[in-house]
């Protein structure tokens, strides 16, 4: 190839930078949303909050940390969408590489024979009808992104990529906290599953009570029977408990991506919650939660395929070159068989029954629900923070009145078993009834202390802690 070949490709794409400034592509801008009054009730101005704690330091329970850490190595979900990263680093690559010029060799061998009436040569010249034509060089075509097309396409994958990052970091704080609450709603039924032992030994005495008493002449036969009934009452709830921490085991074990089996843990009572629940200003929760990231990357995905769109109503400039050898013989294959061409050309769309105008409605109505979806994630995001912090209040103002009324319930237990004995104006009723609201008692305490937990756990990841 020559010296002239070169100038005229370099010429040509000159000539096209010159026309860069032609673009109608817009300008990204992050969608606009209020954060105004998200948090309910909560006004502060401190920006220290609960989500820049690592969640090593949010649990105490070293049981726990080691079953998130197998977590975040192991669980599926988050290897996919760890390969969902890989799969929008790729297009991103792509998109980039159609910025620049393609290349490609090509060589041939042309064997060909014309006929001799059909040259119409006169009599007697003698004309070799069969000829070979070898043929060897390069090709390159360029597509100039005077318009933005291709600029936008590139910045259009980049916002997929943080996107799907934003995703994983999304899946990653789900997962902290489903390992958490499902732990700790572990920790509640093998509490519930002691108390409801405890209380059905408690009344397997009760029966023998009873009957003794039966014996003595002091209650009748229906209190024997009643007596009977609430102790079966008691035994046949053990059976669901054990169903619900098997059910709970396997959640955990899924999460894990570890097959179905038991979990290693501690108890209810060892647990030692955080106290300093700050929640900093809302405005943060635009950066602090992944899904609020992932909603808007996905708006500025949108509409950089607005920008395409738009850019396909203006003509396409490419630039094609080919040059290389030509020669009929091999034996003078490099001697003066040089050739080359280049083609500039302009493709303006001007009849293709309307599927720019359907492109562009399609790309605007995308990017239209890509907004109201960031809209709607932000005011999630609020409201999942006020939820939180509303339950753990709930749990704490439960805690002291739910302590006092089991003591109350005790003490009632107490009473009635000891009048039941000796006093003729009791009976087995009042016993019965204490002891059915001692147990719903003690159980609806366990739940206060569940309530508490769960509600530091999904405060931590409605404020958008457990990525960092």
């Amino acid at each position: 190839m020559t010296r002239s070949f070169l100038i005229y490709i370099l010429l040509g794409m000159a000539s096209v930078n010159t026309m860069v400034s032609c673009k109608v592509t817009k300008t990204y801008q992050p969608p606009g949303v209020s954060t105004h009054a998200l948090y309910r009730d909560q006004t502060t101005t401190d920006t220290a909050t609960l989500a820049s704690m690592p969640w090593e330091d949010l649990f105490t329970d070293t049981v726990l940390v080691a079953l998130i850490k197998e977590g975040l190595d192991h669980n599926l979900d988050l290897k996919v969408a760890v390969q969902k990263i890989v799969e929008a680093q790729a297009l991103l690559g792509q998109s980039k590489a159609a910025l620049l010029p393609g290349l490609s060799a090509f060589g041939s061998i042309n064997p060909s024979k014309q006929s001799a009436a059909a040259l119409d040569f006169p009599p007697g010249i003698n004309i070799n009808t069969k000829t070979t034509l070898y043929q060897f060089g390069l090709s390159s075509a360029w597509e100039a992104d005077i318009w933005g097309k291709l600029g936008s396409a590139k910045r259009g994958a980049f916002a997929n990529l943080l996107q799907t990052d934003a995703a994983k970091k999304a899946i990653q704080t789900q997962l902290i906290a489903d390992i958490a609450n499902n732990y700790y709603t572990l920790l509640a039924l093998d509490r519930e599953l002691d108390i409801t032992t405890q209380t059905l030994q408690n009344r397997v005495k009760d029966v023998e009570t009873v009957k003794a008493l039966k014996e003595a002449a002091i209650l009748t036969g229906a209190a024997v029977v009643q007596s009977e009934a609430n102790r079966y009452a008691a035994e046949v709830a053990i059976p669901d408990i054990n169903q619900g921490i098997r059910e709970t085991e396997n959640v955990i074990a899924v999460l894990l991506g570890r097959p179905p089996g038991p979990i290693t843990r501690g108890k209810l009572d060892d647990q030692q919650p955080v106290t300093d629940l700050r929640t900093g200003v809302s405005s943060q929760l635009l950066k602090n939660r992944p899904d609020v990231q992932q909603a808007e990357y996905a708006f500025r995905r949108a509409f950089e395929n607005t920008n395409i769109a738009h850019a396909y109503f203006y003509p396409s400039f490419t630039i094609t070159a080919s040059g290389g050898f030509s020669n009929l013989t091999l034996k003078d294959f490099f001697l003066n068989s040089v050739f080359y061409n280049v083609v500039a050309g302009l493709t303006q769309p001007i009849f293709n029954e309307g599927i720019n105008k359907a492109r562009l409605m399609t790309a605007e109505a995308q990017q239209k629900e890509a907004m109201y979806n960031y809209q709607k994630t932000v005011l999630t995001a609020g409201a999942e923070v006020s939820n939180a912090l509303y339950s753990y209040q709930s749990a704490l103002e439960k805690d002291g009145a739910r302590g006092k009324q089991v003591a109350a319930l005790v003490k009632a237990v107490d009473y009635t078993q000891q009048l039941l004995r000796f006093s003729s104006a009791t009976n087995y009723t009042d016993v019965l009834t204490s002891e059915q609201s001692l147990l719903a008692a003690q159980l609806s305490g366990v739940n206060d202390r569940l309530q508490q937990l769960q509600a530091i756990v999904n405060l931590y990841r409605a404020l958008g802690g457990g990525w960092r």
